[in-house]
């Protein structure tokens, strides 16, 4: 069952199963993606903490479809120094998609920011409520960009423009999160908005084509035809 509250703090969380499961979801994710090790701190090391965010994605009407946990570093939460598709850019693919009669779909990319690689050397604290019972006294050394650092946006947004590129895609020189493929005489165009992704074009299989590419690659959910982004309602036809 999906709540409809989010906690107000991790000690609320950690008294509701449904989000510690969410937060073991969380750090599911972190080892499956060898986002972290766990070493002894290194000299002079001043860890980053770490902040757990609870957010309940919504869906068409408003329903909660998804309870979301998500670590962060203690820093930086409002900064992305990444491309954001504006409101206005999204209204624009929604006119030329109905113009052409394309179908758009939509997928969620899990976990999108441990996608990213950072170079800089990062320690972090243990996360609260889930510290290690034989190592209290470890931290982390982050091998892949979590949530709330700059770099984080910054990363995922470069291995996904690098794979979209080398995929045969063309970047919309206006706005640097719409690409394009031309594949024979179909097209397939994708959007991306941080981990949502819109996509479509009239050819079935070049859609499903890129979808299993994109599973392939990265860790999706498939959320079918697009139905609710950003606020906006969209209604599908003929």
């Amino acid at each position: 069952m999906l709540l409809l509250l989010n906690p107000q703090d991790v000690s609320h969380a950690l008294s509701d199963p449904n989000w510690v499961n969410a937060m073991h979801e969380e750090l599911e994710n972190f080892e499956r993606n060898h986002v972290w090790d766990l070493v002894e701190p290194p000299p002079n090391c001043q860890p980053i903490g770490t902040k757990w965010v609870f957010k309940n994605k919504q869906g068409e009407n408003g329903m909660v479809v998804r309870n979301k946990a998500r670590l962060k570093e203690g820093i930086d939460y409002e900064e992305t120094f990444a491309p954001i598709a504006r409101l206005e850019a999204i209204s624009i693919l929604l006119a030329f998609a109905a113009s052409k009669g394309f179908r758009l779909q939509q997928m969620d990319v899990k976990s999108a920011f441990l996608n990213g690689f950072i170079e800089e050397e990062v320690y972090v604290r243990q996360p609260p409520g889930f510290e290690s019972a034989r190592f209290p006294d470890r931290v982390y050394k982050l091998k892949k960009a979590i949530y709330g650092p700059k770099q984080a946006p910054r990363a995922w947004y470069a291995r996904l423009k690098s794979f979209l590129l080398k995929s045969g895609f063309l970047m919309g020189s206006a706005d640097k999160t719409l690409f394009l493929l031309s594949r024979g005489g179909d097209t397939l165009i994708v959007q991306i908005y941080v981990d949502d992704i819109i996509f479509g074009g009239l050819s079935h299989a070049l859609v499903a084509s890129f979808a299993e590419q994109m599973s392939r690659e990265f860790e999706m959910s498939l959320m079918g035809q697009l139905q609710f982004f950003l606020g906006l309602q969209i209604k599908q036809g003929p």
